[in-house]
């Protein structure tokens, strides 16, 4: 079979699998956008069903919303800042322990997302409240004579949001950095580059593009984060989710809800945007290195 013949077959699988893939696509794709249509459509709308722009210029004249959106943000920096602290050490572990050794302390990883959000939040809140073990345990041994505020503030939030995020964090860059070749390490050892060196020069460039899906995931999922500041912040913490459920709940002033969520989601994009151009350039700088 010439050139064109393989061409020509290429096309009809391509057009096959489309096809076969073309109804759950329009379901997904049905489903995901007609909420957002709503949404959209009633933050356009007054209570008597007319049009306005009213509901925009109320949230964002309200200094709650600018507030909302500054803990948003501050939480989701923090939360992204410690993952990539803490995250990149441990995937760097996990790639290279051994197979054994690596599959266990993924399973241990993975724990925490088998578990509810819900659930593994109300243990943070007996392991830092007040009288929890934490405060009890430093108590007793004598290391501070009072209970530390560990919960019902910004603090115990961005613990109990870090310890979720963690495993979705370290998911992608282990996936980048156990197919780096270990010739390439090899190499930049042989050529006298120590510990440090190889990390920062050889395995840290290799996985940027892991390390940005890792940004990317923990710093979109937590922009809309709600159960966790919810609990832990205890009403001192409120983010923009929290900040939309009270307009509802308190208020039952749909249209002012709507409008804060088309901005959470133009917020998601506008990120969403800057993750996808920042991970094409590290792809791209990859290629030329």
């Amino acid at each position: 079979m010439n050139n064109s013949g393989l061409l020509r077959e290429q096309r009809r699988e391509r057009f096959f699998f489309l096809a076969l893939a073309g109804p759950a696509i329009v379901l997904v794709g049905v489903s995901a956008m007609a909420p957002v249509l709503w949404i959209l459509s009633q933050s356009f709308l007054t209570l008597a069903g007319e049009a306005t722009l009213g509901n925009y210029e109320k949230v964002l004249s309200s200094g709650l919303t600018w507030s909302a959106l500054g803990v948003t943000l501050v939480l989701s920096l923090s939360t992204l800042v410690i993952c990539v602290v803490l995250g990149v050490p441990l995937a760097l572990a996990l790639a290279s322990a051994k197979r054994r050794a690596a599959n266990l302390m993924l399973i241990l990883i993975m724990l925490p997302l088998w578990t509810s959000i819900l659930v593994r939040t109300y243990g943070w809140l007996v392991l830092l409240r007040r009288e929890g073990l934490i405060n009890t345990t430093l108590t007793s041994l004598g290391v501070i004579d009072q209970p530390l505020p560990l919960v019902y503030n910004f603090t115990g939030t961005l613990i109990g949001m870090v310890h979720y995020m963690l495993p979705l964090f370290v998911l992608p860059v282990y996936a980048a950095m156990r197919d780096i070749d270990g010739n390439v390490v090899r190499a930049a050892a042989s050529l006298g580059a120590g510990f440090w060196r190889c990390v920062a020069t050889v395995i840290l460039p290799l996985s940027s593009s892991g390390i940005a899906s890792g940004s990317m995931i923990v710093f979109i999922y937590t922009l809309g984060f709600f159960i966790t500041p919810a609990v832990l912040g205890g009403g001192k913490v409120n983010p923009i989710a929290i900040r939309i459920e009270r307009t509802l709940s308190t208020f039952q002033d749909w249209g002012s809800a709507s409008a804060l969520g088309v901005l959470l989601l133009l917020l998601v994009l506008i990120a969403g945007a800057m993750f996808v151009t920042i991970r094409r350039l590290a792809g791209e700088r990859m290629q030329h290195a």
